[in-house]
């Protein structure tokens, strides 16, 4: 076995490349497929706090759901009640994760505006009383994810970082955007790099990594060991295997899109499935010829059979282009 890239207390992380936590596409179906291609921790989608501690509901166990062939697994919980939040990682704690990892970056409207996530930025001191309750209250690592400020004019990337490494984090991952910049504009590299220099913790740089070159460019860039990518694993899982959408052919992307479906049909049941697997289906044939037709085509189908009648359609063509 090859020597681990990172150590989290005896957590040992194997690849260098790690599926970011996205509520609705990081479920169990798509984080399994990323990890076989070479994710190395997979992460759930975040909990806010009080719903750690309601009543179980299926919206609820869906989102902290994980299978042992995931491991190591981070648990990802929002909040800003320092009691609350200590006492919701302590019970995710008891479903068995690995890591507990806290996000302070989240720019969701519906986070942010209850004070949560990337709300947070703007309250440094509130962070560190929130991480030192939950380091304190647990036994597993802790590590957290930011965002470079709330906007352009209260940047305070690298004091946060300080304080995250003063209350017990084990690492923290940094989005080269701020909260205001949603997911717009061009990841500011240079800024996960001066959060890298100013603590002594490891740092996964996360921000605009949609091709192979990305997480080289990102790495010298930053100084950052690992990676976390989003946006551009979506559709496209290949790339923790360090491939290309070009590399990818058609009779490979449709087998793929198939795994992927039935994966989520044995998960959700057909008809949740063939409605969550719209995010996903749109996104693998974005690099194919006449995308938007086909993307519209797929949307529209009503059963598994005939989405999958559709791709079979087309798989001639696409060979006889290839």
């Amino acid at each position: 076995m090859n020597d681990p890239v990172l150590r989290l207390g005896n957590i040992a992380l194997g690849g260098d490349l790690v599926l970011a936590p996205m509520a609705g596409y990081s479920d169990v179906p798509f984080r399994l497929i990323c990890r076989e291609m070479g994710s190395a921790v997979s992460y759930t989608p975040c909990m806010q706090e009080g719903a750690m501690l309601r009543r179980r509901s299926r919206r609820r166990e869906e989102r902290i759901d994980f299978r042992e062939q995931e491991r190591p697994v981070a648990m990802q919980l929002l909040g800003k009640d320092e009691h609350e939040l200590a006492q919701a990682a302590l019970r995710a704690q008891d479903l068995g994760p690995d890591i507990i990892d806290l996000n302070f970056g989240c720019p969701a409207r519906r986070v942010s505006w209850r004070g949560r996530g990337a709300a947070l930025l703007r309250e440094p001191l509130l962070i560190g009383r929130l991480v030192s309750r939950v380091v304190g209250a647990v036994s597993l690592p802790v590590t957290a994810k930011i965002r470079l400020g709330w906007d352009e004019s209260s940047r305070n990337h690298c004091e946060v970082a300080r304080i995250l490494e003063d209350s017990g984090v084990a690492a923290i991952t940094v989005h080269g955007r701020t909260k205001e910049q949603g997911y717009s504009g061009q990841a500011d590299w240079a800024s996960i790099a001066e959060v890298r220099a100013c603590v002594r913790v490891p740092v996964i740089a996360n921000g605009d990594v949609r091709t192979v070159a990305d997480i080289e460019a990102i790495k010298r860039a930053t100084g950052c060991n690992i990676v976390m990518i989003g946006r551009g694993a979506v559709g496209h899982p290949w790339i923790f295997a360090r491939r290309d959408v070009a590399d990818v052919g058609y009779a490979e992307r449709e087998a793929m899109i198939r795994r992927h479906l039935e994966d989520m049909i044995a998960y959700y049941g057909e008809r949740v499935a063939l409605l969550v697997f719209r995010k996903h289906i749109v996104h693998y044939v974005r690099a194919m010829d006449d995308a938007t037709s086909k993307r519209n085509a797929l949307v529209a189908c009503r059963t598994a059979d005939e989405l999958y009648a559709l791709l079979e359609s087309w798989a001639g063509p696409a060979r006889a282009s290839a």
